[in-house]
């Protein structure tokens, strides 16, 4: 953040230092044709310096944080959400996901020992709709296992999905509203798009979902999934996901 925060207080002080000039000017010079005419074109240049200095600020902004969200979504790498499972106030959190896993999924290997922590997600639940359980596996391999074969979860109405940071989340639910639940999915966080020309885009701007063009297809390894109670990704607040990231 240092070399922003420096860009920013030598284009404040140019800036400043540069009116003060133009103001100056202003005042000493007498309002004769040629003054204004050379004062004007002086603005302009500078006027046009400065609409260049901003955007390229704009631009490393941009960038950061695309740098920051990409190092937070590896960081939730081995975490997945799972939706619809029951809630009881006795309940052990864990325990489900292995039950979840081993019945449902058919995993038989999974135990306790492969869940590195796991809890629910969010305020108390009501009677009506259960909280989602965020589990961090021990390793990506059983992560990428259960993920793979979320499929056999149809018609159960449990749901799979992955811990997107917000601005992923946005574009995701961004994605779905304009193609559609069922030709929108997620893999290793990245969101990816069934466009109306059939085609299998990756998404990774607002921009990118309003200019998809047929050239831009590519092929991917995975196809959508249609589920029968398609869940929202849950969202913590930075605190929470800050705890739920936490080795």
């Amino acid at each position: 953040m240092d070399p922003i925060n420096n860009t920013v207080a030598g284009l404040m002080d140019l800036f400043n230092k540069r009116m003060a000039q133009f103001e100056a000017q202003l005042q000493r010079e007498p309002a004769e044709p040629s003054n204004t005419s050379n004062l004007a074109a002086e603005f302009f240049s500078f006027r046009v310096f400065i609409t260049q200095a901003v955007t390229t600020l704009q631009q490393q902004v941009e960038l950061l944080a695309r740098n920051i969200d990409s190092m937070e979504m590896r960081g939730r790498r081995g975490i997945l959400l799972l939706h619809g499972v029951p809630e009881d106030k006795e309940e052990d959190a864990a325990q489900l996901v292995v039950d979840v896993v081993r019945d449902r999924l058919k995993v038989s290997g999974f135990t306790l020992a492969d869940i590195k922590r796991s809890h629910r997600m969010g305020k108390t639940a009501s009677a009506s709709r259960s909280r989602p359980i965020l589990v961090k596996l021990r390793d990506v391999a059983v992560r990428d296992n259960i993920w793979f074969k979320k499929t056999q979860l149809k018609g159960a109405g449990i749901t799979i999905s992955e811990f997107l940071t917000k601005s992923r989340h946005d574009l995701f639910m961004a994605a779905r509203k304009k193609f559609g639940v069922s030709k929108c999915w997620t893999r290793d966080g990245c969101v990816y798009v069934i466009a109306p020309d059939g085609s299998r885009r990756r998404i990774t701007t607002f921009a990118d979902i309003g200019t998809l063009k047929p050239q831009d297809a590519m092929k991917f390894p995975i196809e959508p999934e249609i589920v029968d109670t398609p869940q929202k990704p849950i969202i913590a607040g930075r605190s929470k996901r800050a705890a739920a990231i936490k080795k």
